[in-house]
This record gives structure tokens, C-alpha cells and sequence, in this order.
């Protein structure tokens, strides 16, 4: 008896997410995605994090 409750619940929901249309901010992501000029660095924020990591593991490996 509670499938066809939960049938009609999945349905109702498919059916949001087919015609669901978020909106783009296409500015950002240009910005984001977009060629950096040669004056602009391009800056890794995650890639110092690991750096220190490698080094360890490099020392521990050398013994």
C-alpha cells in the first residue's frame, strides 16, 4: 500500500529535477575559467599545503 505513495513521491521529484534551470552567474565563471594575463601570476592556494608534505616524505624515504 505505501509504494504507490512513495512511486508518486519519486515521480514528483524527477519531474522538479528535469525541468529545474539554475541561473548562471557567466561573469564568474569566465573570471574563474578565464587566460590570466602575463602581468597576473597565477597562484596555486592548495599547492603550498602539500609541498611540506612531499619534502617529509622524501626524508623518510632517503634513510
Amino acid at each position: 500500500m505505501g509504494r504507490g505513495r512513495q512511486k508518486a513521491k519519486h515521480t514528483k521529484i524527477a519531474r522538479e529535477l528535469k525541468s529545474y534551470s539554475p541561473s548562471v552567474n557567466y561573469a564568474a565563471l569566465e573570471r574563474e575559467l578565464g587566460h590570466h594575463e602575463d602581468g597576473e601570476q597565477y597562484v596555486d592556494k592548495w599547492a603550498d599545503q602539500y609541498d611540506d608534505e612531499d619534502e617529509e616524505e622524501d626524508q623518510y624515504s632517503a634513510v
